[in-house]
């Protein structure tokens, strides 16, 4: 009987196998890692070669600076949007063809060390208020889904739109857009 219960104690336990952070896998068809470098891929992709970096580096003779703005999320799943953005500007700051501004979180916390270096750090390791880079176009957009289920079939259809536009004029620069389409066939199909 001990023998039996360790065994049923041993097959109960947990199991983790790593696996490379690129590799696709998808559990449940909703929005996950891939589909958020995927997207985030195509988006950069897409950003950089249209012509609004080279004619604003043209017309000032330097990068533009990018602020992000509210990206939303109007899908009927939660969305971890800080992975995404993260994801964006990482590749397009590495790209050396876009500067990117902190969001007005980051600036709150970085004017209150300002602050805080004012009264009390050395004059040569102080930075000054008023120094800070302006931003020249604000990135914002929304990630949509549409779900369709029949039985134990569902299909999962997400649309993300991004808009780059000009903080000077409000012109929309680039437009882009990504299109997931999944199949999920499940037993449960959960939404």
């Amino acid at each position: 009987m001990l023998v039996l219960a360790s065994f049923l104690v041993a097959g109960c336990g947990t199991k983790v196998t790593r696996i490379d952070a690129d590799e696709t896998t998808d559990l449940s068809g909703a929005w996950n890692d891939t589909d958020s470098r995927l997207v985030a891929e195509e988006m950069i992709a897409d950003a950089l070669s249209r012509p609004w970096t080279s004619n604003f580096a043209g017309e000032t003779g330097r990068a533009p600076a990018v602020i992000v703005g509210t990206v939303r999320n109007f899908s009927h799943e939660h969305i971890n949007m800080n992975t995404f953005i993260a994801d964006m500007e990482r590749a397009l700051v590495n790209s050396g063809r876009i500067e990117f501004v902190a969001s007005s979180e980051e600036r709150g916390e970085i004017r209150a060390e300002r602050v805080d270096q004012d009264l009390n750090a050395t004059e040569e390791t102080r930075n000054e208020a008023g120094q800070e880079f302006g931003a020249d176009f604000m990135l914002k957009g929304q990630i949509n889904t549409i779900v369709d289920a029949d039985g134990d079939e569902q299909v999962r259809y997400y649309q993300v739109d991004l808009t780059m536009i000009s903080l000077a004029d409000n012109r929309k620069v680039w437009l882009g857009q990504k299109k997931i389409k999944k199949l999920v066939e499940n037993g449960k199909v959960r939404y």
